[in-house]
């Protein structure tokens, strides 16, 4: 694996594994957290995580027009349960599109009357910071309500993932 693959597997890893981790953290929540929402952010908690979910399964059939199993659809919440499970396809779809990218691969894209065309490198750099102000969105939500929400650093995921070693001082290299 290149130093660029490496770097590219750790940032849609994380990516997934930050989605799942709300996820996994809202399973347990009844419908008045669910469908709580604060001024400033996209929506409910339902909504948003709805929205998170379904723009990545949007941003994988833009490029190479697969779905998973019955997809969500716009505006009917499934259950965070089948939440779960597309986000781990999507996990896995955005990283393999990410791994097999070149800086000159286009999305060809058409929407109600307009057509045109992006880079991929965009749209993959639009997947993580998407869902990133999204989650941080539900944070917020949950805060608001008095509710602890999952750490989704990336210092959690170094530790929750093995990646990150202690060491004693000494043998630290010099900053």
């Amino acid at each position: 694996m290149s130093a660029d693959e490496g770097l590219i597997t750790e940032l849609f890893r994380h990516n997934t594994w930050a989605n799942l981790k709300l996820l996994d953290a809202c399973r347990s929540l009844g419908d008045e957290h669910l469908d709580a929402n604060v001024p400033g952010t996209f929506g409910s908690i339902r909504d948003t995580l709805l929205h998170i979910v379904g723009a990545e399964v949007s941003y994988v059939h833009r490029v190479n027009g697969l779905l998973p199993d019955d997809p969500p659809k716009r505006g009917e919440f499934p259950g965070v349960d089948a939440l779960i499970k597309h986000a781990e396809w999507c996990g896995e779809e955005l990283l393999q599109l990410a791994l097999n990218a070149s800086p000159t691969d286009m999305v060809k894209a058409t929407k109600e009357g307009w057509s045109g065309q992006y880079p991929l490198t965009a749209l993959l750099t639009q997947a993580i910071n998407h869902a990133t102000e999204h989650r941080a969105q539900i944070a917020t939500i949950l805060t608001q309500q008095g509710i602890e929400p999952p750490d989704m650093s990336g210092w959690m995921y170094m530790e929750e993932t093995g990646k990150f070693e202690e060491t004693t001082e000494e043998a630290l290299p010099d900053q």
